[in-house]
This record gives structure tokens, sequence and C-alpha cells, in this order.
């Protein structure tokens, strides 16, 4: 078969016969290219055809002479009509302008190892790690010299000589994985998204703790989480609810609650979940410059501020009842308007000191006057200017703080729950 013959064009099943014999410019390969860019094309069948084929392009085209652009096409033009990869198509095009005669080359003369082991030395490999549970291969090595030398077990006189790392070679042979399945646990891989140790804060706000709390499940359907931030020093505190913990939903969420702590967050703390510790939200902290630490192992302190605000606000104003996904708006809405206004301005938290006793033991003290709103203990703080965030100054907070009394907003809080959790029920038995 001549290779002015013909090239098969796939194209939704269609069948096109083409003779490439009129291809002769640069030009008209170009326009080629652009137009069968979408087409899949079925490569040339045998290499003896692919080399004729490459020497014919080659010598057509002038390839020698062609300028690098010119070279790059008709490479491209290669590419496509035979399949092959980019260094093939290097290595062929190289050896047809050295003048070599490009033909298929003979493995009659090919260097060749001879087989060591046999198939029957695989299958008692296999045996031996049968009885033995499939030990290490040093360990495996031993066996196999002990069956030989003490045992006088002729079967393994080629075993006993075997390499370790060869041993793992015969342990990869498909005859062995036939003979011999072996499967392990899954091992854990150590993260390194995030530092491991609590947080710094230095008596500056501005480091966080973060959590997501569940609100339960029905029938096997998750409900809805909320993502529960708290400041170490001042404890202010924000809570969102997103649909799930996905990136998707839950990156939008931690970066609303970032925005709206009055201070610069310079410090993001998590446990070890997944939803915190992965590279998306490490990605979006090292936007920020926020520092990502995340809890150590049997540390329990290292997020308990958070954990007892999830029983303390999260459980006590939500309980621990299955709230579908689907509620998340509103959940959100409640939380952004009444419930972190009240948590952050309307009431009090305690507030610990440190006493070092003469054993030099220190013991955590919580006096009367340490007892204060978030917003009071956060003005009772000698910050610096580059501390508050921009746009946010004592005066705003200050107006933001008297707009409602602390019964008052206890009120508007009780109120807008309620409304909220009636609606929830209602439009729950409709829909059921």
């Amino acid at each position: 078969m001549s290779l002015k013959e013909r090239f098969r064009i796939d194209h939704h099943r269609m069948v096109i016969d083409m003779n490439d014999a009129k291809l002769v410019t640069i030009e008209q390969l170009r326009s080629w290219l652009a137009a069968t860019a979408e087409v899949g094309l079925t490569p040339l069948a045998g290499a003896q055809q692919c080399y004729e084929f490459l020497d014919q392009v080659l010598r057509r085209f002038g390839y020698a002479g062609q300028g690098k652009e010119a070279k790059g096409l008709i490479r491209s033009y290669l590419l496509r009509m035979t399949g092959y990869s980019r260094g093939q198509i290097t290595r062929l095009i190289t050896r047809q302008l050295a003048g070599t005669r490009l033909t298929r080359r003979s493995t009659a003369n090919r260097s060749s190892f001879g087989r060591k082991f046999s198939p029957a030395d695989v299958r008692l490999l296999a045996h031996t790690d049968r009885l033995h549970g499939t030990l290490s291969g040093p360990a495996t090595k031993v066996l196999l010299e002990r069956a030989l030398r003490l045992d006088g077990d002729t079967r393994y006189t080629r075993l006993a000589g075997i390499s370790v790392s060869h041993l793992y070679n015969l342990r990869a042979q498909p005859l062995y994985q036939n003979q011999r399945r072996h499967f392990v646990a899954t091992t854990s891989r150590p993260s390194r998204i995030g530092i491991r140790r609590a947080p710094a804060p230095q008596g500056q706000p501005g480091f966080i703790r973060i959590d997501t709390v569940h609100q339960g499940d029905q029938d096997g359907v998750k409900g809805l989480y909320h993502v529960n931030a708290v400041d170490i020093v001042t404890q202010w505190q924000l809570v969102a609810t997103c649909e799930r913990i996905s990136e998707a939903y839950l990156l939008p969420v931690i970066e609303l609650l970032l925005a709206q702590f009055p201070f610069v967050v310079r410090g993001f703390h998590s446990d070890g979940g997944s939803e915190y510790v992965n590279h998306d939200v490490a990605s979006l902290l090292d936007k920020l410059r926020i520092e990502f630490t995340r809890s150590r192992p049997r540390h329990t302190n290292d997020n308990a501020l958070v954990e007892s605000k999830n029983g303390a606000v999260i459980r006590k104003h939500f309980g621990y009842a299955h709230i579908s996904q689907r509620f998340a708006g509103p959940m959100n809405a409640f939380c952004q308007n009444f419930l972190n206004p009240y948590l952050n301005f309307h009431r009090p938290c305690f507030f610990p000191v440190d006493e070092v006793d003469a054993k030099g033991k220190i013991k955590k003290r919580y006096p009367h006057d340490q007892i204060m709103t978030p917003y009071d203990r956060l003005t009772s703080l000698d910050l610096p200017g580059s501390a508050m965030r921009e746009g946010i100054t004592s005066a705003n907070l200050h107006a933001q703080s008297r707009l409602m009394t602390d019964n008052e907003a206890a009120a508007a809080l009780t109120a807008a729950s309620s409304k909220l959790f009636q609606s929830i029920n209602r439009r729950s038995k409709a829909a059921a």
C-alpha cells in the first residue's frame, strides 16, 4: 500500500476518506490543522507504514530548510496522523535528517536476561507467605534460607539465594497475586497543613478558635451545620450556618465570619477536622495573612474555649433536634441579625485571672469584676491603632451597643427565635 494512501477521519460516526498528497505548502498545512482541530483521527496502522509516511512528509515540505514555526506545524501534523508521542516523533525526525533509512528495528539480536526463578518458585513463595502471614522481605528471606539449610527442603534451593529487593518483585507478579492476595488496612498520613500548637495571642484580640456543630440526623439525612468562631482574649463570638461542610458551602461562611470581627484577625485555630484542615481553607488564610494552627493530640484544652461555647450557646439556643439543610438561609439571617449582636454586646462572660500558688501551680479564678460582655472586654484593652479593622471605630461599636438595653436585646432574640422555629416547624410539616 503506497503512502499516498488514504487516512480515516472519524467524526460523529461518519468516515471520510482523505488523500493528503495535495498538502504541499505550509499555509495549506496550517489551514488543515485548524479545520480538523475538533475532529477525531484514526492513526495509521503499522510501524513501517508510519515510517514511510513520515519520510514522505519530511521530504515533501523540505523540513530541514523550514523555520521554527513551520517545523512546529509539520510536527503537529505528524503527531496527529501517526499517533506517536512527541519524543518518538523527535527521534524519528533526527534519524531521517541524519540520512538513516526509517525501518522497524529487529528485536532478534536484542540482549535478554534469562529467568532465574521459575513459576514453581513464585508459587512456593506465595505458599510460604500464606503460612507465615506475609512477613517483611528480610524476615521472609531468612525463612527461605532456614527451609533449605535447617530443614533440607531442596525446593528452596533457588529462593534461598534471592535478594530482598527481588523478593518484592516476585510478590508483584500476576502469578503471585493470583496465588496470594494480601490486603493491609489503609494507614493515615499526617497532614502538613497548619501548625500543631496552641495559639499565643499575647493579650491581643484577633486569634480565633473555630468549630463546627452538626444539627442532628433524621432517617439518615444530615441536618445543617453551625460554624462557631470565638476570639480567645475578648470571647467575641460569631455564629453562622451552612448547608454542608464541603468547600463550596463552608468557604464563603468562613470568609463572612472573618470579615465580621471588629478587629483584624491574625490567628485561626481549629481541631483536626478535614472541613478546616484542607488546602482550600489554608489557601484562603494564607491570602489573608492569617496564621493557621490546629489542636495537638492529647491536648484537650487547645480548643476548649469554643467547645464550651458549643454547649453554652449553640445547643442552648438551637438544641439537638434535626433541622433540615434547606433552612440554612433563615437560620443564618437569625444569627447575623439577632444572636451575634446579643452575644457580643449584652451577654456577660467569665474571664479568668491566673494565680500562682506557693508550689508554682497556676489556678484560674473568676472574680466578679471580670464578668463582662465581649464588647466591654474589648474596650478595656489597651490596643494599638492597627488592631481594629478598617472602618471600625470605638464610636461605631458604642452606638451599636446602646441600640437596645440588655433586656430588650434578650426579648428581641427570644421573639425572633420563636418566630424562626415556628416557621421551620410549619414548613417541615407541610413538606411531610
